[in-house]
């Protein structure tokens, strides 16, 4: 079962960690960390939630994972030296504290967690071929469904009602599909009232439950 870095750090660290950088708020859709920078600093995620996306030569884009509070991002390429592997977007405003590479290195080899870190990884690592093998195999409507259930996992929002700030071509890239069948996909949920357009663009889910069940029923 996959856990968040909280629960694998400790709450007491955790604490600790939030406190080396001073918090900032990231609007919805800005991009967080970008595919092939450098590891300068790391991530800590207070609230909101995040997509993790991989882009292709072609600049096709795929989601690897959806993230949220009491996650770290861009620890990796912290850890071994190397470029970032994926980008990271922000899907709602998101309230971060970006630790320098240095101060998060230190307070890993203060704590002895760098083999806690590395076995969450690889976790991450499996989780992410659990989604591409979904996206190469599932339905669109199903791929959808499962994107927009991790958002609404993740959400800070206590709302029965989740805005996801992203528009049907950004969701179409996600997951891999065209925005033709993405409209497609969308329409019976909007027909039923599972799902409607935001005022400011994306959109507003107001039953996950039923839009899982249809994408994979039809019903």
């Amino acid at each position: 079962m996959y856990q968040p870095h909280i629960t694998v750090i400790g709450e007491q660290l955790w604490s600790q960690l939030r406190d080396l950088a001073p918090r900032r708020v990231r609007p919805a859709r800005s991009v967080l960390l970008r595919q092939g920078d450098p590891g300068t600093h790391v991530i800590l995620m207070d609230s909101g939630s995040t997509l993790v996306t991989l882009t292709g030569l072609r600049g096709e884009r795929m989601l690897l994972a959806v993230r949220g509070a009491g996650e770290l991002l861009g620890e990796l390429a912290v850890l071994d030296s190397q470029p970032r592997t994926a980008s990271v977007i922000a899907a709602e405003t998101c309230c971060v504290h970006i630790i320098p590479a240095a101060d998060f290195l230190a307070f890993v080899d203060k704590y002895d967690l760098l083999a806690s870190l590395l076995r969450h990884a690889i976790a991450r690592v499996r989780e992410a071929e659990s989604v591409r093998l979904e996206l190469a195999t599932a339905s669109v409507p199903a791929r959808l469904a499962s994107a927009l259930s991790r958002l609404a996992d993740v959400s800070s929002t206590t709302a029965r009602e989740l805005s996801v700030r992203l528009t049907q071509t950004e969701l179409s890239q996600m997951i891999g599909a065209s925005r033709n069948a993405v409209g497609v996909a969308l329409r019976p949920w909007r027909e039923h009232g599972w799902l409607d357009t935001a005022p400011g663009g994306g959109l507003v889910i107001r039953d996950i439950a039923a839009i899982q069940t249809h994408a994979h029923t039809g019903t």
